[in-house]
């Protein structure tokens, strides 16, 4: 308030309005300066850096800017100024599986262009980020005509996610002759065998 109305009245009158001492208000208007002072060099470090550098690196380089201060300040002003490394941003690790051994056959063989609807379906699973954090997307495609017949979603990578995306296909599942995947736990396991099996897939 002060600040903004100094050019009406004069900062020791509004001060002694306010019972607020001269030197305080001096020494906030000189931390302001120094708070500004840090904030434009962070901004500047960051950029620098292609927006790779977290508030360890930050500090190491305001040190060689004559600039001493706490990692917590630095990630607080990183905050306010929406800096955020790409270091930090969430990616997505792929999970390790052994070689698939199984002695099913690949009985579809690449045949792709099918001519009767339900002939042939198809599944996989592929992930997306939400909210910084990975789900999974269980999809079904008839390979008559491309269309997604069934899907699901969810946190976790399993059968059930699988099993979510089958109980949502709306057509007869008994008309499905094969169901092809790439064998992965998520379709090869108890649970999806009994499906196939009640249905005659």
């Amino acid at each position: 308030m002060i600040r903004n109305n100094q050019h009406k009245y004069s900062i020791s009158a509004m001060c002694k309005v306010l019972q607020l001492p001269r030197s305080t208000y001096y020494y906030e208007v000189k931390e302001r300066v120094s708070e500004d002072d840090v904030t434009s060099d962070i901004i500047d470090i960051f950029q620098k850096s292609r927006q790779n550098y977290g508030t360890r690196k930050v500090k190491v380089e305001l040190k060689k800017r004559g600039h001493i201060v706490s990692r917590r300040r630095i990630g607080r002003i990183m905050n306010e100024q929406g800096l955020v490394s790409t270091y930090t941003v969430a990616q997505f690790k792929p999970q390790a599986t052994v070689c698939n051994e199984s002695n099913q056959e690949n009985t579809l063989n690449r045949r792709f262009h099918q001519e009767e609807e339900l002939t042939a379906v198809v599944s996989d699973l592929t992930y997306v980020r939400v909210n910084q954090k990975w789900h999974y997307v269980c999809v079904f495609v008839d390979l008559f005509n491309r269309e997604i017949i069934g899907y699901s979603a969810g946190l976790h990578k399993n059968a059930d996610l699988v099993y979510r995306a089958f109980a949502s296909i709306q057509k007869d599942l008994r008309h499905i002759q094969l169901f092809h995947t790439d064998r992965g736990s998520e379709f090869k396991n108890k649970l999806i065998d009994e499906a196939l099996e009640t249905f005659g897939i």
